[in-house]
Order: C-alpha cells, then sequence, then structure tokens
C-alpha cells in the first residue's frame, strides 16, 4: 500500500465480504483487523486482498523483511535518481553549462530516473489503473509521465518557443523516492517497540532435570530452575525456593518484591537472589508480556477520530486532483495563454498533491507515539486516548517509579564524624 487510498481499497473490499462484520486496515501498520462470521475464511480474505492488487505477507520476521528489502530497493532507486537528476537539473538550470544539444543529453540523462527509479509509481499506477481505482502512484506517474511526453514532443518536433522539462520529472522522483524512503524508516523504526518488548523475555528455559528448551517448548505444567540473576522464563508459581524478584518492568516499583513457595511470578522479570523452582501456568501468547505486547501492537493500529477523517477525504483526493489539473489545463487555454505554460500549470497541481502525507501522518504519530510510550514503560491504550490528552489539566501518579528513575542511591550522609566507607555498605545491605 502507498498511500490511504490504498488502504481504504482493502478495507471496502473486506468489508465487502458476506459474514464480515467489520473491517479496519492501518496503513502506517500495513495491517488488516478483521471481525467476521465463521462462514469467512482467511483464504477468501486474502484472495480478496490479491484481487485489488496487493499482496498478504506472514506476520512476524517475514513481514518485517519485507519492509527491509522495500527499504533497500527504495534507497538504491533513490542513490540513482539523484546522480542522474542533480546532473539533468544542472544543465537544464544553469545558462552559463549549456551546450549545442544539451535538450538531448537532459532527455537521455531523465530515462533512467523516469522509467527505472521510478518504475514502482507506474507500477502501481497500472495496478490500480487494472482495477479502475486511483491512488498516490497515480498521481506521481501521470506528473512525471506527462511532464516527460511533453518535453519529448517538443525536442523531436521541434515546436519553437516551447520549453523541455526533463528536469521537473528527474527532479520530482527523486524528491518523491527520498519521501517515500524517509517514510518505510519511519516505519519500521515505530515498529522498534514491539521487537524491543519482545527482547525482554528470556530465549533458553532450565527445566528441573537440567535440561535447557527453548521458551517456545515450554508447556504449562513444566517445572524450571531460575538461578540468581536470571529471567524468569515464563508466568508461573514457584514451587521451591525464595528470592527477591525485580518487579520493575510490571509494576514500576524499583524495590524487588520477595517471593517464596505458592507465590505468582510474572514472566521476563528478574530473580535477584535465591534459586527457585517454578512450575509454569501460562505460556506463549497469554503470558503477561505477551498481553503488553498484544495491548501495545493494538494500540499502534487503533483509530483516532482525526484518523477517519483523514481517510474519509484520501478516498477521494487523488481523483479530485486529476480532476484539478484537467480543469487548470482547460481554464489556461481557454484563457488564450501558451500551451506549454497551460500544461506547466497542469503538472504542477499533480506534482504539488503527489508527496501528500495526507494518509500517513496520522497513523505514523500513532505508531511513533504508542511504541515510544512502550519503551518508556508506558502503555497507551490506542490512537483515541493520544488524541484525547490535548484536553488533560491534572495528571494523578500512585507511584514512585512512575516519577523517577527507578533506582536508588545514597545522596547524602547528615553526620560529619561518619565516613561514607563506613556507611555505603550498611544502607546497601538494607
Amino acid at each position: 500500500m502507498t498511500c490511504a487510498g490504498c488502504s481504504s481499497r482493502v478495507e471496502g473490499g473486506l468489508a465487502g465480504l458476506a459474514g464480515v462484520r467489520d473491517a479496519q486496515v492501518n496503513f502506517a501498520s500495513g495491517r488488516a483487523t478483521v471481525r467476521h462470521a465463521d462462514t469467512v475464511d482467511l483464504a477468501t480474505m486474502h484472495a480478496t486482498i490479491e484481487g485489488l492488487g496487493y499482496e498478504v505477507v506472514d506476520d512476524g520476521e517475514a513481514a518485517d523483511d519485507a519492509e527491509q528489502r522495500r527499504e533497500r530497493d527504495l534507497f538504491r532507486r533513490f542513490v540513482v535518481a539523484s546522480a542522474f537528476a542533480l546532473a539533468v537539473m544542472v544543465i537544464s538550470m544553469v545558462r552559463p553549462l549549456r551546450f549545442a544539444g544539451w535538450e538531448w543529453v537532459a532527455g537521455a540523462l531523465t530515462v533512467p530516473v523516469v522509467f527505472w527509479s521510478g518504475l514502482p509509481f507506474h507500477r502501481g499506477a497500472l495496478v490500480n489503473l487494472r482495477h479502475r481505482s486511483t491512488n498516490m502512484d497515480t498521481l506521481v506517474s501521470m506528473g512525471t509521465l506527462s511532464a516527460f511526453t511533453w518535453s519529448t514532443v517538443v525536442l523531436v518536433g521541434d515546436i519553437d518557443g516551447a520549453h523541455v522539462y526533463f528536469e521537473t520529472a528527474a527532479v520530482i522522483v527523486t524528491l518523491i523516492l527520498l519521501g517515500k524512503w524517509f517514510e518505510v524508516k519511519a516505519k519500521r523504526r515505530s515498529g522498534d517497540a514491539i521487537r524491543a518488548l519482545a527482547e525482554l523475555g528470556a530465549s533458553i528455559a532450565t527445566l528441573e532435570d537440567g535440561r535447557e528448551v527453548a521458551i517456545a517448548a515450554l508447556a504449562v505444567g513444566d517445572r524450571f530452575i531460575v538461578k540468581p540473576g536470571a529471567k524468569i522464563a515464563t508466568d508461573g508459581v514457584i514451587v521451591t525456593g525464595t528470592a527477591a524478584v525485580d518487579m520493575a518492568m510490571i509494576s514500576g516499583e524499583p524495590v524487588p518484591v520477595d517471593v517464596g513457595p505458592g507465590d505468582e511470578v510474572i514472566g521476563a522479570t528478574i530473580n535477584t537472589n535465591g534459586s527457585l523452582v517454578v512450575e509454569a501456568t501460562k505460556v506463549g501468547a497469554d503470558t503477561a508480556l505477551a498481553q503488553i505486547m498484544r495491548l501495545v501492537d493494538e494500540a499502534q493500529g487503533s483509530r483516532a477520530e482525526v484518523q477517519r477523517l483523514a481517510d474519509r477525504v484520501a478516498s477521494v483526493f487523488v481523483p479530485a486532483a486529476i480532476v484539478a489539473a484537467f480543469v487548470t489545463l482547460i481554464v489556461w487555454l481557454v484563457l488564450g495563454e501558451a500551451v506549454s505554460d497551460a500544461f506547466t500549470a497542469a503538472v504542477a497541481v499533480l506534482i504539488i498533491a503527489c508527496p501528500c502525507a495526507l494518509g500517513l501522518a496520522t497513523p505514523l504519530w500513532i505508531m511513533v507515539g504508542t511504541g515510544r510510550g512502550a519503551q518508556l514503560g508506558i502503555i497507551i491504550k490506542g490512537g483515541e486516548v493520544l488524541e484525547d490528552t490535548r484536553a488533560i489539566d491534572t495528571v494523578v501518579l500512585d507511584k514512585t517509579g512512575t516519577l523517577t528513575t527507578g533506582r536508588m542511591e545514597l545522596v547524602e550522609i547528615i553526620a560529619p564524624s561518619v565516613q561514607a566507607s563506613t556507611v555505603v555498605p550498611f544502607v546497601a545491605s538494607l
């Protein structure tokens, strides 16, 4: 998906399936949330999405790999485009550097920019055209191809007084590729919060019999050993042993909690001392850490009211921009302006509309806000909560760990005759 128009179209296709009660497609996260009856299966949804011209990638590593590949591809295309576009711009805009036949050289240098670097835009526009729809790719493709085609006609036809606009096509492709690259990098960074949460958990558990197994292999009822300084593998109940467990990840409290037989412990919290044998009560998606990750994931995909408005506007924005460009062309011609000037004005409308961030800004700030909150230990329930914060004038906090760094330290000793080296061991032991 390249713009909010794409997500609206996928959303409409899924919502139109018999048995689907509600469908929401988040452009920034590239994820669909569908509530449906048992009569609708995943295969039908996949076929519907692919029928609209889009690809469904598996969640997790496959999706992340796809984004990494797209980021690398965009960067390669941008590097090539920027090199050629710079040369075209210098030749076209700096009159003292022009030479006989410079237009032909500029045209030749523009070809790889428009038709290789800009290929993703043309491909996206063609796919949407086959499905009788438009998106931001349509504007980019129409604008750059129009500028290139008009310039070629002027050059080959040797039209007196007409200008060539090769630099316009080359520079626009370059700038939009740069914007798309920044966009993909921002989207990937906003997903770092989920990955960071996943890394909080332990990767290996030591069973009671001494065998080491991957966390994914643990089952409810399995007993595992937690040594001093180690992370607790999964949610469970202590069978034997006593220890102090650092629960700051869950509670925000800086002081470790004393636990013993019969007490519940949470996976990914840290055993600061003592040795424990824990019986697993929850594994996989049922653990507290998994639920926190799911909350953050749902929050990043949630919609604020302002996003609903932006999506409604985005669904008609591209057709409106195309109509506006044609109206501009006709009005300029009716007013008796030169064909080249009228064409320039029409292309300008398309180009200005191309990098419109209308459909990306809102879902991206929700992803960044909720993701950054999670990294700082703050779980935000969704975009509507972030949106409502503008009305907050009072904040109530009930835990000291929320306001502090969560690490106690000895600040001052008010006893002139006592040395710090004497007091510190006693304070540390407390």
